[in-house]
């Protein structure tokens, strides 16, 4: 059973050529950081190509719990009235954030420095995902949690009362939990600091900006310095967001392992901390380039021409570049079942942690369908065989996983045999209008018993 409904079980066909324009939802990321510095900002912001997927509209829920005032006005346009940094008022109800990390954990850091008491929990699968990561820094401010063992959902935040800066040095790679400590941040007096050694995606530092905080970043050889001085009036902004790059994967992969197909994915974002993907596939040999190179809302953005390429070859991705995609190592992966050789992916343990063991649930699917893998808990290699030699005909558990289950429909498109997965219904969290969206570019995805 998915987090928001019954299971539905999914089948995909090989298919013919992939053609046409794949116009993607609006970038999930920056979504969710719209509805939240919205909701701390003073006065109206509008959100114009708002991702409207359950994860993004759990967020919407919660800033509304908070006080904010949030209203839809349809097509991806919404407003968001803001109770400024420190306003955020107690809910009144447990904060369900369904499928999404990214939400619940921005969220206890935005109200992590105030002096109220929220509690949250999840579907299935955020329950079982750890929260220490956020809760330990949440706690040098002055917070406290109390939560299942192992730091899980559901958890019960008691806000600090006289909250404090905190000089931050990030253990793990995690734009999550860096942005935790920089919303927290926005309501502690003086400097929060935050020293990552590993750049993750910047959509927070830029958004804070954008908004007036006044935020610094120094670059040194050994690692990334954000400085953000608390306590400030955010001001309302309106914001564009970019087309999801994370959901552009998916059809800019299908089309690349699918015979003669030619699409064109517009207005997408290449943030560069999160392109690591597309730089990779053209390291592999892919047909794929940018058209209309341009700049929208602060954030890099272009249109994406993809052909089919039968001739990629495996590569080694440079440990270094996973922060930068490593929501898209399970796509990647399913490129790489039908590249010549071997895919190696290393420094990945991150996604381990992610709605599912993401390396476990790729490698298991994997080789249901005949493709070759090696993995260790931080490397999964993948070994292929060309474009169209993946027999197929297995079925893959998702895991409640929205990413599993795509990559697992993608890969059905260019088997021998159709794949099956056991739940397509978490695709919604992110990517509501995947199976239209793929069908209407010549994808045979079914719904099956």
């Amino acid at each position: 059973m998915s987090g928001h409904g019954e299971a539905t079980p999914m089948k995909s066909r090989k298919c013919g050529a992939l053609t046409g324009v794949a116009e993607v939802p609006g970038d999930k990321s920056i979504s969710h950081r719209a509805l939240i510095l919205g909701a701390l900002a003073v006065g109206e912001t509008g959100i114009t190509g708002l991702l409207e997927g359950d994860d993004v509209l759990d967020t919407a829920r919660a800033m509304r719990a908070f006080g904010a005032d949030v209203i839809e006005h349809g097509g991806g346009e919404w407003s968001v009235f803001g109770v400024g940094v420190g306003g955020f008022a107690e809910p009144d109800d447990v904060i369900d954030c369904g499928n999404s990390g990214t939400g619940v954990r921005l969220i206890m850091g935005a109200m992590a420095t105030s002096p109220i008491t929220a509690t949250f929990t999840g579907d299935a699968s955020l329950r079982s995902r750890p929260m220490g990561r956020i809760t330990g820094p949440a706690g040098l401010f002055g917070a406290q949690a109390y939560g299942r063992i192992g730091g899980r959902l559901p958890m019960t935040i008691v806000g600090a009362v006289d909250p404090v800066p905190v000089r931050y040095e990030m253990e793990v790679p995690s734009a999550q939990v860096k942005s935790a400590v920089l919303l927290a941040g926005l309501n502690a007096p003086g400097q929060t600091v935050v020293i990552e050694h590993e750049a993750t995606r910047d959509h927070t530092e830029r958004m804070l900006a954008g908004f007036g905080a006044d935020i610094s970043i120094e670059e040194t050889e050994a690692s990334r310095v954000i400085t953000l001085t608390g306590q400030p009036e955010l001001q309302a902004q309106d914001i564009v967001v970019p087309r999801d790059p994370s959901s552009a994967a998916f059809p800019v992969c299908a089309a690349l392992i699918v015979e003669g197909s030619d699409i064109l994915v517009p207005g997408i974002g290449l943030n560069p901390t999160r392109n690591g993907l597309f730089t990779t596939l053209r390291e592999m040999g892919a047909d794929l380039t940018y058209e209309n190179e341009r700049i929208e809302g602060g954030e890099p953005v272009a249109d994406l021409r993809v052909r089919y390429s039968p001739d990629m070859v495996g590569i080694t991705v440079p440990p270094e570049r996973a922060a930068s995609m490593i929501d898209e190592y399970p796509i990647l992966s399913v490129v790489a079942a039908n590249a010549t050789g071997a895919t190696v992916m290393r420094g990945v343990k991150e996604l381990r942690v992610k709605e599912c063991d993401r390396i476990d649930a790729m490698a298991r699917g994997l080789q249901a369908n005949g493709v070759m893998i090696e993995e260790s808990e931080d490397m999964l290699t993948v070994t292929g065989q060309g474009t169209g030699s993946v027999k197929g005909g297995g079925m893959c558990k998702t895991h409640l996983d929205h990413r599993i289950a795509m990559s697992f429909m993608v890969l059905g498109m260019a088997s021998q045999q159709p794949v099956s997965i056991d739940d397509g219904a978490p695709i919604t969290t992110s990517f509501p209008i995947f199976v239209p969206l793929m069908t209407k570019l010549g994808a045979r995805l079914e719904r099956s018993n």
